[in-house]
């Protein structure tokens, strides 16, 4: 029945101008937007819809990953565009100082946030 849906995926910000700026400038990812919605477009011609929500509460879960080849890179250049990564130093998946987290049996990877405090995480191809 949905096999052949072009299915896409949406969140929710509580600042429609602040994730403009953040996705399309900081990120440099191309956007549009129709009155309030803000749509996202990633390579591979996928969509996500970002749409504003006055109660928005980020999700406690990474909602975005960006797979990339090599991770050192796209963490100092996303750094140089003012991304903050987080710094786990509790529980298993502890980071280093640039916010990546090494281990074996899982992805290199570095988790940030949106301006609406949603996770992303940026995490190198294997």
């Amino acid at each position: 029945m949905l096999k052949d849906s072009t299915a896409f995926s949406g969140f929710s910000v509580n600042d429609i101008a602040a994730a403009k700026a953040f996705y399309g400038q900081t990120l440099g990812l191309d956007v549009s937007q129709k009155e309030d919605i803000l749509t996202v477009h990633l390579a591979g011609g996928y969509e996500i819809v970002i749409y504003p929500k006055p109660n928005h509460v980020p999700a406690t879960f990474t909602i975005l990953n960006f797979p990339v080849p090599k991770i050192e890179p796209a963490v100092d250049g996303l750094r140089a565009r003012g991304v903050k990564f987080e710094i786990y130093t509790d529980g298993p998946y502890k980071t280093d100082e640039k916010g990546i987290l090494r281990h074996s049996g899982g992805p290199v990877i570095a988790w940030f946030t949106d301006p609406a405090g949603n996770i992303l995480s940026v995490l190198e191809k294997s």
